[in-house]
């Protein structure tokens, strides 16, 4: 089979290796594992991306990457400034303004009428940050600070970003899932249009968790040419089990193993080998079949 040049080899056989191909098997990888395996994945797609002059950027709740190679590191601590206001980011003309206002949107709740009013004030230059949004005059101010609080404040302070070519969003000192979510939407709306570029997630399933990181995920899995995302996870949830694109199976308990080869409507029997450790069961479809190919994986 011939493969395009962003094809990735996950393993090696001596009939003919088994690639990840975004082109032919979708721009979303799902991979899933237990312990550190779904991590050390990660890395290794990330490593053969740049390799081929691709840009990462990367979402890592577990603190396992190293810094070296990023332009960029956004770290989210717990009362601790980020620079990553929606609206300050708008201002600068890293997002549109709409963008901005949908954002606060959806972390704080507003209705349609109050974003846009929201937006209205933002271009009006009345308001241009969401500390300076929850202390106006406007209607959408007392539905932001019901939910506002003092960590979201320090969440926003600070200069914004560079946003290089490589960034690293070092989510693993942060105890608030909430303010990870945000921070996961926040940079996945700047980067969202983005191409040569992998964006690399773990743990997807907990990023996912909060209405903020469930809104992240359709901005950085939407089909785009010369873009890869691969979504690295510990856990089986529909949020991330449902997503289109295929799915590499790494070492997991037999009945979390199972639940994703039904998610992926694999059909009981021979096709669903038991995967341990060191290997890897990589499902995908076609569109007219399910193929499952298995491997040792060169972690």
């Amino acid at each position: 089979m011939k493969y395009s040049r962003i094809a990735v080899r996950l393993f090696e056989k001596e009939e003919e290796d088994v690639f990840y191909d975004p082109v032919y098997h979708g721009r979303t990888l799902k991979v899933f594992g237990m312990d550190k395996w779904a991590g050390k994945a990660l890395k290794y797609f990330a490593d053969r991306y740049r390799e081929i002059g691709y840009g990462a950027v990367i979402f890592d709740t577990e603190g396992s990457f190293s810094k070296e190679g990023f332009d960029t590191v956004i770290e989210v601590k717990d009362g601790r400034g980020t620079g990553l206001d929606p609206l300050v980011l708008a201002r600068k003309g890293l997002l549109d303004g709409y963008s901005a206002a949908t954002i606060v949107q959806t972390i704080y709740g507003l209705d349609r009428t109050l974003t846009e009013r929201l937006y209205a004030d933002f271009l009006a230059g009345k308001v241009e940050s969401v500390p300076e949004a929850v202390k106006s005059d406007g209607k959408y101010a007392g539905v932001i600070a019901e939910s506002y609080t003092p960590l979201d404040g320090a969440f926003y302070s600070g200069e914004p970003p560079e946003f290089g070519e490589n960034i690293l969003v070092e989510l693993g000192e942060t105890y608030s899932v909430t303010l990870a979510g945000m921070a996961f939407l926040i940079v996945s709306a700047v980067i969202r249009h983005r191409r040569k570029t992998m964006v690399g997630v773990n743990d997807a399933a907990v990023l996912a968790y909060t209405t903020a990181g469930g809104a992240a995920l359709p901005l950085i899995t939407r089909p785009i040419r010369a873009r890869v995302t691969v979504l690295a996870t510990q856990y089986a949830v529909d949020s991330i089990t449902n997503l289109a694109g295929p799915s590499l199976v790494l070492y997991h308990d037999p009945d979390t193993q199972s639940v994703i080869y039904e998610a992926n409507g694999v059909p009981p029997g021979p096709m669903r080998k038991h995967v341990h450790k060191g290997e890897g069961a990589f499902i995908y479809r076609t569109p007219e079949t399910i193929d499952v190919e298995w491997g040792e994986l060169p972690l």
